[in-house]
């Protein structure tokens, strides 16, 4: 079992920034991509950006890129997600997720740990 612990959310300016963390437990360490989603409210959870277990490969939504930028740590089993420039398109609630395998899936059925979120907002 993997548990994951999201914390760093909050409210913020338009062109702010943000770093969330992933706090994870259990056997989220090799073999184990992580990845960040969020959702909005009366929409459909979407993929923001994964990592590869070994911290080689990441992968993002292509409105993030060069905006949000995500990380690992595999000593202390957290990961990140530094969020700059931010949009109020952007404001949603955010999701870590793991999975044993590949981080280039964006389906949220093919990740099988989540967190509880934590809720970003960005005003205009």
């Amino acid at each position: 079992q993997v548990q994951l612990v999201e914390s760093g959310g909050g409210l913020v300016q338009a062109g702010g920034s943000l770093r969330l963390s992933c706090a994870s437990s259990g056997r989220a360490d090799s073999g184990y991509s992580m990845g960040w989603f969020r959702q909005a409210p009366g929409k459909e959870r979407e993929f923001v950006a994964a990592i590869s277990w070994d911290g080689t490969s990441t992968y993002y939504k292509d409105s993030v890129k060069g905006r949000l930028t995500i990380s690992r740590d595999n000593v202390k089993n957290t990961v990140h997600l530094q969020m700059n420039s931010l949009k109020p398109d952007d404001t949603a609630v955010y999701f870590c997720a793991a999975r044993f395998g590949l981080p280039r899936k964006v389906e949220p059925t093919s990740w099988d740990y989540w967190g509880q979120g934590t809720q970003v907002t960005v005003s205009s």
